[in-house]
């Protein structure tokens, strides 16, 4: 009642500065201006959930055109109904409707902090649905994507995340680390933990010998043929389960936002749905815009204060970045949580989302420094919601928090050492050489939403956003066509293929290009060279090298500072059938725990060294009490599903394989 109340008088304001401002906009006192906003709320409940229904059954355009014209349809109603005040004209209520929206964010924000408290109010008031099975417990899996388990550590120690700090303190959540596979990215990991295995994904983008052209996991018709590959039928969301804003699917029955579904389904009914109620609201559109500004605002602040301090080491932050940042950490982290929210209100038995927040900081900032740690502290916001959803959902639900990798810090490849890798693989071999190396992992985010909130076809967003892609993976001034070698960059790990229908052994690299090996192995930026040889897979060091199969090392181990797992992750990346004639991982410094990543950027993932293969769980210790160390996202997949299994989950999945 109270938040009522406050909503009329800041709406009553806001109403009143509008038509103080806005000619074509009378009234013959304030009177009429305080009962329009009385009325204005009631019709509101009535008209925008049906402008919501008819905007998501005809498409994403006609979400735009209620975004831009909903409320000043309420306006129009309203003021039609009290007498005393009027508009000139429909468009005069259209720009009225507008400023009152932002004149009532303005109060409201200065009010109290009450933006975030009305969007947890809005998705409290969604209905709970009846459900045949509430006995059943549900699971929502949130997955905080790059955060590494000492970083997770850190916050609950510092009380960054105090929701997560309360759940541990209180003993209804424990924490575990999980060592993450090579390669340490989130397509590999995050197929391992949806489908079972991270076999068949290299990194995080590959040169396909099947298909013949470069597969990179963040564009839908690849995300399909990855998942296509990998699917059993009995991933870990296949019971009732929903997948939102992920790579793949799990083999859930429903997802939003989901880049492996989207190409064979563009346009979600559900997301234009939650999209177009979010927008719709006098606030909602209004906060994101507001919202978005403040982000970018902050991260050019942040990137200024960076290069004044002479951080170090840092890289350039563009304005492109400040855009990809807005949109993760704003309307893609409020859309994930209605999405969420409405799902577990329908009563979905699991529910797997990936926020992308700290990740996407991180990459341009750095994995432990004071923006990215902030974003977590966004995130906890974010769980305190839907631990409040989960009290009016219609069934009991568990929350379950985990990383996909971590993030390792360090200059880039190319500023420190001045060439990139594939330049430097060019001037070995003398030959036509492809380098891929530019990083696109966050348009893939902007995308998955431009295509799950378009129909069927292809809509100017998505060809533009094609066109993006296809200008990374053939870049000006290259032939990949007639190119003897292409050198793809994934974090600190690099990949030289040859572009031939059979890989290559290491004899065979050797007879052709005598001096690659040596030559990248001798440069002061490269760790180790693995490759697949007649005895089996081999990792190559600047004075020594390690047969991986039989552990027999010849001089001195190049894998001796990377860690007693590093041996036999490595040998199951090298020996995995889609893999490179060549792994080159960067170096790793153990005294400052830096690598160099080989594409342009500060915080990095995908290679050995560093944090980047120290994931976390986070889960109720009656559900998941490791007795062994949880090594590998397919590990990690048996534990989830042994979690669903325990609470009921499964059993028609269980029947259908005896």
């Amino acid at each position: 009642m109270l938040r009522l109340l406050v909503t009329w008088a800041l709406t009553f304001l806001a109403l009143l500065v509008t038509a103080a401002l806005l000619p074509g906009f009378t009234s013959t006192s304030w009177w009429p201006l305080a009962a329009a906003s009385a009325v204005a709320g009631l019709v509101g409940m009535v008209v925008r959930p049906v402008l919501v229904h008819v905007a998501a059954v005809i498409g994403w355009i006609a979400v735009a055109v209620a975004t831009l014209i909903g409320q000043a349809v309420v306006m129009q109603i309203a003021m039609d109904i009290v007498p005393g005040a009027s508009f000139d004209s429909f468009w005069t209520a259209v720009a009225a409707a507008w400023m009152t929206a932002a004149f009532g964010t303005v109060l409201a924000w200065l009010a109290s902090a009450g933006t975030d408290e009305s969007f947890a109010a809005s998705l409290l008031r969604i209905k709970p649905s009846e459900i045949p099975d509430p006995d059943v417990d549900g699971v929502v899996f949130v997955q905080l994507d790059g955060v590494a388990f000492p970083v997770m550590q850190w916050v609950l120690q510092s009380g960054t995340m105090p929701t997560l700090r309360r759940w541990t303190d209180e003993g209804s959540h424990a924490v575990h680390e999980w060592t993450v596979q090579m390669p340490c990215t989130t397509p590999a990991s995050q197929q391992a933990i949806l489908q079972g295995s991270a076999d068949g994904v290299p990194a995080f983008r590959w040169y396909d010998r099947e298909l013949g052209r470069v597969l990179v996991a963040n564009r839908p018709a690849d995300a399909s043929i990855i998942e296509s590959r990998a699917s059993t039928g009995h991933g870990l969301l296949a019971d009732d389960g929903v997948s939102v804003s992920n790579l793949f699917t799990g083999d859930a029955p429903k997802a939003s936002m989901t880049m492996s579904r989207l190409e064979v389904a563009r346009g979600s009914r559900r997301t234009r749905q939650v999209f177009a109620r979010f927008l719709i609201r006098p606030d909602g559109l209004v906060r994101s815009f507001s919202r978005t500004i403040a982000e970018m605002a902050r991260e050019r602040f942040q990137a200024t204060r960076q290069r004044r301090l002479h951080v170090h080491p840092r890289v350039h932050r563009s304005w492109t970045f400040a855009g990809l940042r807005a949109f993760s950490n704003c309307l893609l982290r409020d859309l994930n949580t209605a999405v969420v929210s409405e799902e577990m209100m329908r009563g979905a038995r699991s529910i797997y989302v990936d926020y992308v927040d700290y990740d996407e900081i991180a990459h341009h900032a750095g994995g432990t420094r004071i923006e990215s740690l902030a974003a977590l502290g966004g995130l906890d916001q974010v769980l305190t919601i839907l631990e409040k959803v989960a009290q009016r959902a219609p069934r009991n639900y568990h929350l379950v928090l985990l990383s996909d990798h971590g993030q390792s810090q360090g200059e880039p490849f190319a500023l420190r050492h001045g060439i990139e890798l594939s330049d430097l693989c060019r001037s070995l071999t003398d030959s036509q050489t492809t380098g891929i190396e530019a990083g696109i992992e966050g348009w893939g985010r902007v995308d998955s939403v431009l295509e799950d909130l378009g129909r069927t076809g292809t809509t100017a967003m998505q060809q533009a956003a094609s066109r993006r892609v296809d200008k990374v993976l053939k870049p000006e001034g290259t032939d990949s066509e007639g190119a003897e070698l292409i050198v793809l960059a994934s974090g600190n790990l690099g990949l030289v293929y040859v572009p031939v229908a059979e890989r290559l052994l290491l004899e065979e690299i050797e007879a052709q290009w005598p001096a690659l090996v040596p030559g990248l192995v001798a440069h002061p930026g490269v760790g180790f060279v693995s490759a697949l040889s007649e005895a089996g897979p081999v990792v190559i060091g600047r004075d020594g090298r390690r047969h991986l199969t039989t552990g027999v090392v010849e001089g001195v181990d190049p894998l001796l500072t990377f860690g007693d797992h590093a041996p036999a992750m490595l040998a199951t990346a090298t020996l995995m059938e889609r893999a490179p004639e060549l792994y080159v991982n960067s170096t790793f410094d153990l005294d400052t725990t830096e690598v160099a990543a080989f594409e342009p950027l500060v915080g990095c993932h995908g290679g050995l060294g560093g944090w980047q293969d120290r994931g976390f769980v986070l889960a109720p210790p009656h559900l998941l009490a490791p007795s062994e160390p949880i090594v590998g996202g397919d590990e990690l997949h048996q534990h989830l599903v042994a979690i669903l299994t325990a609470l009921g989950h499964r059993t028609e999945l269980q029947r259908s394989t005896l």
